[in-house]
Order: C-alpha cells, then structure tokens, then sequence
C-alpha cells in the first residue's frame, strides 16, 4: 500500500491540473521500484549510505564502510567508498570506520524491528554498534508482521541484536540525546525476493 498525502486546495481554487496528482504517474513508479529491486540493490546501497551522512564532511578521504564476510564487495560498486573487511577489527579501528553493511535474519513489521543474529552476512554484534551508519539489507520474505513471528522465525541459540530506533538517553539536566550506544542512522533496504 502507497499512502499519498497532497493538499489540492490550490488545484481548486484556480483549476490548474498542474497542480494535482499524477497518480497514473504513482503506479508507474510504484511498479517500477517493485519491479526492480534486485537490479537496482547496487544503487539502492549507494544511495542508502550517501543519505546516511554528509560525504563532504571528508573532502580528503572516503568513507569507509564495514563488510561482514559473508557479504561480497560487488555490493559496494557503486557506493564511492572504502571497503573494510572485518578480520575481528579492533576497537579503535571499528572507531575509524564510517559504516556497516549487514543483511538481516528477521524484520518485523508492526514493530519496525530488524534483527540480526550474528551469521557471516550480517557479522559480529561489534561491527553494528560502533559506526555511525548501518545500511542493512532485507528481504521481503524476512519481514513478518508481530513480535511472536519474529520469535518464531529465530534461533534462540544464536546471539540476538534487537534494532528498533536509535538509542536514547538524558543527561543530568533531562536533555534526551540520541544515539548514543549504536549507530546514529539506520538505512534499511527492502529487496523484493
């Protein structure tokens, strides 16, 4: 479902269709995306990581990204960064890392929860909580709609991360900061199976 919010009050008052929505426009659009998932998941990364963060921010380096091993590289070619693997980075060399590209082993929909369970393409725990950015990739058919389907479809020996929001706290005088444990943004893309 597409919800579409549009004020036609202009359109009324001077009957200028310029000013209304094109929805044949919508569909196209709509069915396009749906259409093209997998082939536009290099570009959709791409993307994800440049809203992610101001890249101007190093006009002397590029960004550099975290890739679990179970990940290949190729779904970095067309984001403008560097590629780390992570060989158990320490640290400080998480530190100096600008992002993380993980998939996932559960999303859940009333929840807006995504949850990784440490297999090799979505790494260790370590490499989601020290970046700033995490893009994670999910498939439409990881996506379930309550909590106890989420539950359901996880193994309960694995080691569990529960992804619903950035972090928050407050300091002494209650000001709520964000993101303060874990990456300051979330990119998810949802890839049509």
């Amino acid at each position: 479902d597409i919800e579409l919010v549009l004020n036609l009050q202009p359109a009324g008052i001077d009957d200028d269709l310029q000013k209304t929505f094109d929805y044949g426009r919508v569909y196209e659009i709509a069915n396009q995306v749906v259409e093209s998932t997998t082939f536009r998941l290099l570009e959709t990364i791409a993307e994800a990581i440049s809203h992610g963060f101001d890249v101007s921010a190093w006009p002397d380096r590029r960004p550099r990204i975290i890739l679990p091993e179970g990940l290949t590289a190729d779904l970095l070619s067309q984001a403008d960064v560097d590629t780390i693997a992570d060989d158990h980075l320490g640290t400080d060399d998480l530190d100096d890392c600008d992002g993380v590209l993980t998939a996932a082993a559960v999303a859940i929909a009333e929840t807006g929860t995504i949850v990784l369970d440490g297999r090799a393409d979505q790494g260790r725990r370590a490499i989601t909580l020290v970046p700033d950015l995490h893009v994670c990739i999910v498939r439409a058919n990881q996506v379930v709609e309550s909590v106890p389907e989420g539950v359901a479809a996880l193994d309960p020996t694995r080691p569990l991360t529960w992804i619903s929001g950035p972090s928050a706290t407050s300091d002494i005088e209650l000001e709520r900061v964000e993101g303060v444990h874990g990456p300051r943004t979330l990119e998810v893309v949802l890839v049509e199976d």
